[in-house]
């Protein structure tokens, strides 16, 4: 779902928020989801989204690009950033979640076994998440070629490093302590 501020310091319950006047901060909060920022360096319209597993599966990403193509950005003039968020070394799931992500965030039909292209795609092969049936997930990578399947420049597209669950004193983490804190990330155009 998106949102749109037409009004000063109207809140608003989205997963994504699009900004087309000058000097408007966008704010979402996030805890190993990602804030994703879009950037029309031109016209400097500016979005923000909190992205996670469920958000990549609806083509949140696309959605909002979408939503720029019909305010007239050019593709090259986008630039997007990804925040920190959780690593996929810390994002595990079972096989049927990982499974149903990969049919709906790709749109493709895969069967058990999966083959090997698509192990190292996307999750670990490692003993460790055989014996315990998890897999790692690792939404940063997924998002950017959703980014990439919209014809986005990868010049265009900058990625955290930093994760949410790792880094606890920096950031908080549901996955990690069942916190309701979160980090507040924005965009300002």
């Amino acid at each position: 779902m998106f949102g749109s501020l037409s009004q000063e310091g109207i809140k608003t319950d989205a997963d994504g928020l699009v900004g087309n006047k000058c000097n408007q901060n966008l704010w979402v909060y996030t805890a190993d989801c990602m804030p994703i920022f879009f950037a029309d360096k031109k016209s400097r319209n500016v979005a923000a989204l909190h992205c996670g597993r469920k958000g990549l599966e609806k083509k949140i990403i696309k959605n909002l690009v979408k939503i720029f193509d019909n305010l007239g950005t050019s593709r090259d003039n986008l630039l997007v950033a990804i925040g920190p968020a959780i690593s996929k070394e810390h994002y595990l799931v079972d096989k049927i979640t990982f499974k149903e992500f990969y049919i709906k965030a790709e749109n493709k039909k895969i069967t058990v076994p999966l083959t090997k292209a698509e192990k190292d795609l996307c999750f670990s092969d490692s003993n460790y998440f055989k014996e315990q049936k998890l897999n790692q997930l690792d939404l940063k990578r997924f998002a950017y070629r959703q980014l990439l399947n919209e014809n986005i420049p990868n010049t265009n597209i900058d990625i955290s490093n930093l994760c949410t669950y790792k880094l606890k004193n920096e950031f908080n983490s549901w996955r990690r302590s069942k916190t309701f804190l979160r980090q507040w990330n924005f965009i300002c155009s």
